[in-house]
């Protein structure tokens, strides 16, 4: 059934106006470039009272830089814009990266960024019509209609592990691993104010409850600060096709290095193995000294541990663990200024081992 259920609309004009809305109303959703939020309707998943759209609120759009290279985004600018904008490009390229990756380029001109950083977790047993999921008998995210999540009775389980007390749907949004890697924070508004927080504290491993914005709040500005000397950034990413797909597993990586050659921070997010980003907690084995290739392995082995998928996405569950190990190998690589051919070689080899099914 892809038709959507009823709702009211309202076109806000204003960031207050938009929060007063969403305050009134506990079913209103928010609707932006609606990449993710429409199709989510049409299949049931979300049955929103009222949805209000932001893209005629000004204050959302626009790229502006700082004096100092610094980078503010409103929530609404599309994906397209910075792909399009050279200087993003040359200053955050992880950012770049990531967004040039997401989908197509007809998605790439309607989704934004607030929207892909709030993007719905995705999993097997819930991207689906709600035919095959009532065949199922429904999960805990998506209980079916008058059911109440986490409820037996409503098909409050996850059919991911059937034992545990919270959904585990995966975060598939591209640019969140990047922007904690380059240490953007962002602004959240409501009617009673604005707060600024670090992006990885938007995030909530819970496949149900995944951010912490509450239900008043919409997301206006990103803040990216801007790259200090000798920093590079990278964000690779794997999907079964090279274009269109959600990401099966997302590595961002930002690194300062000295001109010695001493590496003097390091920060790796991994994307689509939780239902949050994983800010990888080991980078304190590469600060301080070369980026070697002993270097390289040692952190490999650390950092793969917190790369612990479920068997909820695409390909085998074993398969994208070990294949974690040889992206986090790649970006590093990368970072360290490694020839782009042979970089090319490992991701090739790292898709030869795609299992056939």
């Amino acid at each position: 059934m892809m038709r959507a259920p009823r709702f009211r609309y309202v076109a806000a004009r204003s960031v207050g106006e938009a929060a007063r809305a969403l305050a009134d109303d506990p079913g209103a959703m928010l609707l932006a470039g609606g990449t993710d939020v429409v199709p989510g309707i049409k299949r049931r998943q979300h049955a929103p009272s009222l949805l209000v759209s932001l893209r005629r609120v000004p204050e959302l759009r626009g790229i502006r830089w700082g004096d100092d290279g610094g980078l503010e985004l409103g929530a609404c600018v599309t994906l397209s814009e910075i792909v399009e904008d050279g200087r993003v490009a040359q200053s955050h390229a992880a950012l770049w990266r990531a967004a040039a990756q997401v989908a197509t380029p007809q998605i790439r001109n309607a989704g934004t960024v607030g929207g892909n950083l709030c993007l719905d977790t995705r999993c097997n047993y819930y991207d689906q019509s709600i035919e095959w999921r009532r065949a199922i008998g429904f999960c805990m995210k998506a209980p079916g209609p008058g059911g109440t999540a986490r409820t037996e009775k409503a098909g409050g389980v996850c059919w991911v592990a059937l034992s545990s007390p919270k959904c585990k749907a995966v975060s598939s949004t591209d640019l969140a691993p990047a922007l904690i890697a380059l240490g953007a924070r962002v602004t959240l508004a409501s009617t009673g104010g604005e707060r600024r927080i670090p992006l990885e504290e938007l995030y909530a491993d819970d496949g149900m409850a995944f951010t912490t914005r509450r239900h008043d709040e919409l997301l206006t500005a990103i803040h990216v600060p801007p790259p200090a000397a000798r920093t590079r950034s990278t964000y690779w990413k794997l999907r079964r096709r090279g274009a269109f797909d959600f990401p099966v597993l997302g590595v961002a990586g930002a690194l300062r290095v000295a001109d010695d050659g001493t590496v003097e921070a390091a920060r790796i997010v991994l994307g689509a193995v939780a239902s949050k980003p994983v800010v990888v907690d080991a980078t304190s084995l590469l600060v301080g000294g070369a980026l070697t290739d002993d270097a390289i392995d040692a952190f490999e082995e650390k950092a793969a541990r917190f790369a612990r998928p479920l068997d909820n996405t695409d390909f085998d569950l074993h398969w994208r663990k070990r294949v974690a190990r040889a992206y986090l190998t790649g970006v590093l690589c990368e970072l360290r200024g490694d020839d782009p051919a042979s970089l090319g070689l490992l991701q090739r080899r790292a898709a030869a081992m795609v299992p056939a099914g």
